[in-house]
């Protein structure tokens, strides 16, 4: 017998309390670890959490100052314009520019509730029911549920560590159907910090413009590239694509602003003029204050950034190292974001004190238990014999955290 509330999709309309479509949604992976972990270290453990997705470091002064100011203005205390403040989407549209070198007209941008959102409602706005989205993988967690809410079917194409994790004109074309519709193209990925060369990216748009596939390119983590590698934005290298591909984006990434809430998709005038239709039922516009602090983050001193560039990129070199000399886990190096995501294939099986963990879920659940260290399982990132942790971090704490997991593993018998 279901427990009031618990989802079936053969109940009758009375008996049923909860829609198939939301009832169907799997929780967020990544929120659900971090929820766990936090509940652990509220009741004393000493738990090092690799599972979060966002920078360590606050949001820099200048950004949180111009959003004091903006609390005590009262023309930010009422409802403001549904796409945006119309000087937040000049300044996107400046932004995108100067740091793509794409060119687009403000009227193009729509301020949303962070960079979800933005992928949310550009789903929505350009899907159909029995339209199929090619999606690479691993993915984000959030992009295959996205795409069902639309209505729509992923069209899983898998990846793996012998190709950096990145797909190919080849594979994207042995997927196509006549029901393809869109392609979601992340570079730097989360999970696996894949950056695509600028080759490769263009190879990839062309193909797309040959075949009329509409391109969702998400670009978060644009800033947050290391070494030889390159960001470039798809439609800037195949302008032809411009009129087939939307842009999502966000401050939280790059300005440590994950709780502002504050993104933006950037599309044709039509799609965009559709998304903010959508939007207006949805939440109207985004926090006035949340949007004032954006618009100084962007159009502000740009320091911070190459700052806590330069920190992750040596946290990465440092999880990277430490991970790879640990027997039963092959870490690929990351060129981009803030994420590892490391085979651990190679210690299925073993016996973690009487637990032998068959699948990465099992084996997260294992190392929070034993080690107190929470990851994040591969499984809804559609890779199941990984996991993937977070560098976004203190150095001491990256270096505890996986100093307890190699503790583990020497201690497991094979």
């Amino acid at each position: 017998m279901e427990a009031p509330g618990e989802f079936n999709s053969g109940a009758s309309v009375a008996q049923r309390r909860i829609s198939a479509r939301v009832g169907a949604i799997e929780e967020s992976a990544t929120l659900a670890v971090a929820a766990r972990a936090a509940a652990m270290r509220a009741a004393g453990a000493p738990v090092i959490g690799f599972g979060a997705g966002e920078p360590d470091f606050p949001t820099p002064d200048h950004i949180v100052e111009a959003a004091a100011r903006a609390c005590a203005d009262a023309r930010y205390h009422r409802y403001t314009p549904n796409a945006g403040l119309p000087e937040l989407r000049e300044a996107i549209a400046e932004k995108t520019k100067r740091d793509s070198g794409l060119d687009v007209s403000p009227h193009q941008v729509l301020v949303t509730n962070g960079g979800k959102q933005a992928v949310f409602q550009a789903l929505a706005t350009l899907l159909d029911p029995g339209d199929e989205v090619l999606l690479p993988a691993p993915y984000w967690v959030t992009y295959p549920e996205a795409v069902r809410l639309a209505g729509a079917e992923p069209v899983v194409v898998p990846t793996g560590p012998e190709s950096g994790y990145r797909v190919g004109v080849a594979d994207l074309e042995a997927a196509r159907t006549e029901r393809t519709r869109l392609l979601v193209f992340a570079s730097p990925s989360n999970p696996t910090g894949a950056v695509y060369p600028p080759e490769e990216v263009e190879a990839i748009g062309r193909w797309a413009v040959e075949h009329d596939v509409w391109v969702l390119t998400d670009e978060i983590y644009e800033h947050l590239v290391y070494g030889d590698a390159r960001f470039v934005s798809m439609p800037a290298v195949v302008p032809d694509l411009a009129d087939r591909c939307v842009v999502a984006n966000a401050v939280s990434k790059t300005y440590a602003m994950t709780g502002w809430r504050v993104g933006w998709m950037i599309a044709p005038l039509d799609v965009t003029t559709a998304a903010a239709n959508l939007q207006s039922h949805l939440t109207s516009n985004v926090g006035n204050v949340a949007q004032a602090a954006a618009l100084a983050a962007i159009e502000g001193p740009q320091d911070s950034v190459g700052e806590m560039r330069s920190a992750f990129d040596r946290r990465r070199r440092l999880v990277h190292g430490l991970l790879s000399a640990i027997p039963g886990i092959e870490c690929p190096e990351p060129h981009g974001a803030f994420y590892v995501l490391p085979s651990i294939e190679g210690l299925f099986g073993r016996d973690f004190g009487g637990r032998r963990p068959a699948s990465s879920f099992e084996l997260a659940e294992v190392l929070l238990d034993v080690a107190q260290v929470a990851v994040v399982p591969g499984e809804p990132f559609g890779a199941p014999a990984c996991a993937r942790l977070s560098y976004a971090m203190s150095d001491a704490d990256i270096q505890e955290g996986v100093a307890r997991i190699a503790a583990a593993v020497e201690a497991a018998e094979e």
